[in-house]
């Protein structure tokens, strides 16, 4: 098998490292060689939080290059658009319909790009999902994110039961439950 190469992109906060995390576990559990590597904007100010997962046969480099990501998972969509040039021809966005106004545009200095999904799907394959709608609907508007990933594990080489198993390990005792239906809506997507 190739390389295959993940990255995920948010806003701090939105659970990013969480979402490695599990990606992580899975390719470990999997019996795959991985590398994970995460860049932190100002990420508690709620900048840029993007983290690289690549796993197959043997894995040198950490790093996804521009061009090189299979899937681009991403939880807010200026996120998704400021990353896009990391996708490949043929890879994947799951991107997250959600608007988190940076800093630049809170202050007034700039604008936040308005049709940012239509744009990106004009030359990308593009699966959008209003995870925070879909958390809410579960009762905790903090599971977006494992919806999310959801939606993006049908782009990788994992069952659902494996997913399952690792977001059991992974996440907190007590969401546990919560987590793997999150993860079903956003699978069944």
């Amino acid at each position: 098998m190739d390389t295959k190469n993940i990255m995920i992109v948010g806003v701090g906060g939105q659970g990013t490292l969480l979402t490695s995390r599990i990606l992580g576990g899975l390719t470990i559990q999997a019996g795959y060689d991985v590398k994970l590597s995460e860049v932190h904007g100002m990420a508690q100010r709620g900048g840029s939080v993007v983290t690289f997962v690549r796993y197959g046969k043997k894995v040198n480099e950490p790093i996804v290059e521009e061009g090189q990501a299979d899937v681009l998972i991403a939880f807010e969509k200026l996120e998704a658009l400021r990353y896009v040039h990391f996708l490949k021809k043929d890879g994947a966005i799951v991107v997250n319909d959600q608007r988190i106004d940076p800093m630049p545009v809170v202050i007034g200095a700039e604008k936040y790009p308005e049709n940012i999904i239509e744009d990106l799907a004009k030359d990308h394959r593009v699966f959008r999902v209003d995870a925070i709608d879909e958390a809410k609907k579960l009762g905790n508007s903090r599971v977006f994110n494992v919806i999310v990933l959801g939606l993006a594990a049908q782009h990788m080489d994992f069952t659902k039961e494996e997913w399952l198993s690792v977001i059991e390990k992974t996440v907190p005792a007590k969401t546990v439950e919560i987590n793997k239906k999150a993860f079903e809506i956003g699978y069944n997507l």
